[in-house]
């Protein structure tokens, strides 16, 4: 039975995916409550490296939703505090040869079609953009609307602004329904908590969230690792990665992959990602994949050959077979809201998935088509 202390909305995930959806949903006037087995950020959030991506899209409805989230994340930068470390730094995507160069030309330009911001900037102009990138590339392209946060900060202090009531520690351990099987609360290991609406935020887990409720989303996760050097002056100042990245992001495969994407930090370390396998929740440490990523990200730039890797750590990233994010209403439990499968692309496009949630909760018209990010399109009866 709801309650004047029921909230109208329940978010499992305090992810910065979560984070969002409250975000949006409380600035529409709904009360939410957010509620994670964790702490803030303690999943795939905490385990990225902030990126902010339009360079590695393909026009469609990623790239739509990347758009849209590229214009929100300007927005929250100036609202939220600067310990969030936006960062307007842009892409930098280089091809080795010719041939991959055409290739990234003519991905550009398909991008510039969809209202993507790329330049294309010959070999001898690479220095311009980064002075210790490593000769030899036949050209590149910069992309001005790439960005980055420091992701952990982003959904502490999205969850912060949103004002929503956060349990952590607090694991979810059944969905309630009514009747007819719509949503009537959440049952966790503090108790029941009533309410008519609850978003599946869980990330990488959110396969897991959704079997509570009777139904099968196929969120599988995706394990990658990051490298973090000890602190440099800024030797790297954009997003640096080569083309074929593009390509690994795109696979389905379940066997490791591995394109080094190089960055330097407001706080002095260089990240270095990323790698991409299928072997469940497997957080064994992967030494190939370590040592690939040194040898990739040595090869663009030399000057790190000499510096210290001080850490690393791993992540699982929420992987759906066809690489887009479930964003909307379940077709089969009224009240249940799916909000990710976001893969690696989750912190870019937690602004956006918010404010579609919200829009959906709220009536207004979403602002661009949801029907590519359905959870119908794949959910099945468990």
């Amino acid at each position: 039975m709801l309650t004047r202390n029921s909230p109208d909305l329940v978010v499992v995930g305090a992810g910065v995916v979560g984070a969002a959806c409250a975000f949006y949903a409380a600035g529409c006037g709904l009360s939410v409550t957010v509620i994670d087995r964790g702490p803030v950020a303690g999943g795939t959030t905490g385990a990225g490296e902030g990126n902010l991506l339009v360079s590695d899209k393909e026009p469609g409805p990623e790239l739509e939703l990347a758009l849209l989230s590229t214009q929100l994340w300007q927005k929250l930068a100036e609202l939220l505090p600067p310990q969030v470390e936006y960062e307007a730094k842009g892409g930098l995507v280089v091809a080795s040869d010719a041939a991959r160069m055409d290739a990234l030309r003519t991905f550009a330009a398909a991008q510039n079609r969809a209202g993507v911001t790329a330049h294309e900037i010959p070999a001898d102009r690479l220095n311009d953009l980064e002075p210790y990138l490593a000769p030899g590339p036949a050209g590149g392209f910069h992309y001005p609307q790439d960005a980055q946060v420091q992701p952990a900060l982003a959904a502490a202090h999205l969850l912060r602004a949103s004002g929503a009531c956060l349990r952590l520690g607090e694991e979810v351990t059944g969905i309630l329904t009514g009747a007819h099987d719509e949503v009537r609360g959440v049952r966790t290991t503090a108790g029941d908590l009533h309410t008519p609406y609850v978003v599946n935020a869980a990330g990488a887990w959110g396969g897991e969230l959704a079997r509570l409720a009777g139904v099968d989303l196929p969120v599988r996760p995706r394990r990658g690792f990051v490298l973090v050097t000890e602190p440099l002056p800024r030797v790297v100042r954009h997003k640096v990665y080569a083309a074929d990245y593009v390509a690994d992001v795109a696979s389905g495969s379940a066997a490791l992959q591995t394109s080094a994407v190089v960055e330097g930090t407001p706080a002095g370390p260089v990240l270095i990602g990323a790698s991409r396998e299928r072997v469940g929740f497997d957080r064994t440490l992967s030494t190939e994949a370590l040592r690939r990523l040194a040898a990739q990200a040595t090869a663009l730039f030399p000057v790190l050959a000499q510096v210290r890797a001080i850490r690393t750590y791993a992540g699982f990233r929420p992987y759906l077979p066809d690489h887009l994010p479930a964003i909307g209403p379940d077709p089969q439990v009224p009240g249940l809201l799916h909000a990710c499968g976001h893969e690696g692309a989750g912190i870019g496009l937690a602004p956006a998935t918010g404010l579609l949630i919200a829009r959906l909760l709220t009536g207004p018209e979403p602002p661009l088509d949801i029907a590519p990010f359905a959870p119908g399109r794949f959910l099945t009866t468990v």
